[in-house]
C-alpha cells in the first residue's frame, strides 16, 4: 500500500530493474490521477537513483560512436541510447516530486511531474519494444553515465534543475528529434518513426510543463524569467546551448527566443 506520493516516488526511485521502474511508475501515476493517492507526502529522494547492472556506465567521452556499422547496427543504438535517456528521465520526473515537495506547492505541479514520469516510462517501454524487433534489449550496449549530473548539480534549487532539465536537456530534444524521424522514415523503419514522433509531440508538453513552472516560480519570488533562466544555465549547464533551435516547437511549449538564442550561451562555431 503506497503511503503518499512522495513514497511512491522513492520507492520507484530506488527500483533498480528497469522495466519495473517503468511499470511502477504507470501505476503511481494511474493512481494519483484516480484519487487512490492522494497525499503528497514529505519522503526525501535517495542521493541517485537504483540502476540495474546493465548497461554498462561509461564517461561520455568513452562513449562509442554511433554512426558506425550497418543500419540494422546503427538504429539499435539509437533506441538504445534513447531509452537510456527516458530511464533516466523517468527518475528526473520522481525526483522532481520527491525532492521538491513543499506544502506551499500548488497541486497543480505534482500533476504535472506525475504526467511526466508517466509518459516517459511509456517512451522507455516503446523503446523497449522497437529493440525488441531487432532481437536486442536494453543493456545489450553502455550507455552514458552522465545524465545525472543535471540533477545532481541542482538538488538544492528547483528554479536550477527546472532551468536545466525540461528548458535545456528537454528542450535539445525538441531540435534534434525530427531529423532522427526523417532518417527513420528514409530508412523504411515505420514503427520507429511513429514511435519518436509519440515521443516528440508528449515532449513539447513537458518542455511547456518546465516552461510554465519556471514561470511561475520566478515571478513568485520577484524574478524576470528569461534573465533568471539565463544566468541559471550559466552556472548550471556544462557547454553551450547548440543551434540550429526547432523555434516552432520552443514556441509551441511557451519558449521563446529570449530564453535560449543568447550569445553568452549559444554555441556560434
Amino acid at each position: 500500500m503506497i503511503r503518499s506520493l512522495t513514497a511512491g516516488a522513492c520507492e520507484i526511485l530506488r527500483t533498480a530493474d528497469a522495466v519495473e521502474k517503468a511499470a511502477r511508475s504507470r501505476d503511481l501515476a494511474a493512481a494519483w490521477h484516480k484519487g487512490a493517492v492522494s497525499e503528497i507526502g514529505a519522503s526525501p529522494p535517495p542521493p541517485r537513483p537504483a540502476r540495474p547492472a546493465r548497461p554498462i556506465l561509461l564517461a561520455p567521452k568513452e562513449m562509442p560512436r554511433r554512426k558506425t556499422g550497418g543500419t540494422r547496427q546503427k538504429e539499435i543504438a539509437l533506441f538504445h541510447a534513447l531509452a537510456h535517456i527516458e530511464l533516466n528521465a523517468i527518475d528526473l520526473a520522481w525526483d522532481m516530486v520527491a525532492r521538491f515537495a513543499a506544502a506551499d506547492r500548488p497541486r497543480a505541479f505534482f500533476d504535472d511531474w506525475v504526467k511526466v514520469a508517466d509518459d516517459e516510462a511509456r517512451h522507455f517501454l516503446l523503446l523497449l519494444d522497437l529493440l525488441k524487433e531487432f532481437g536486442a534489449a536494453y543493456g545489450d550496449l553502455p550507455a552514458h553515465d552522465g545524465l545525472w549530473e543535471a540533477a545532481a548539480d541542482t538538488a538544492q534549487d528547483l528554479l536550477a534543475r527546472l532551468a536545466v532539465v525540461p528548458l535545456v536537456l528537454e528542450a535539445r530534444g525538441l531540435d534534434v528529434t525530427p531529423a532522427m524521424i526523417a532518417k527513420l522514415e528514409r530508412a523504411g523503419n515505420e514503427t520507429g518513426s511513429a514511435a519518436l514522433r509519440i515521443i516528440y509531440e508528449d515532449e513539447i508538453t513537458h518542455v511547456a510543463a518546465g516552461k510554465r513552472w519556471f514561470d511561475h516560480f520566478c515571478r513568485q519570488g520577484g524574478l524576470e524569467p528569461a534573465e533568471h533562466w539565463r544566468r541559471l544555465v550559466a552556472r548550471h549547464f556544462k557547454g553551450q546551448l547548440k543551434p540550429p533551435f526547432n523555434v516552432t516547437a520552443r514556441e509551441a511549449a511557451g519558449m521563446d527566443s529570449a530564453f535560449y538564442d543568447h550569445p553568452e550561451l549559444t554555441c556560434r562555431t
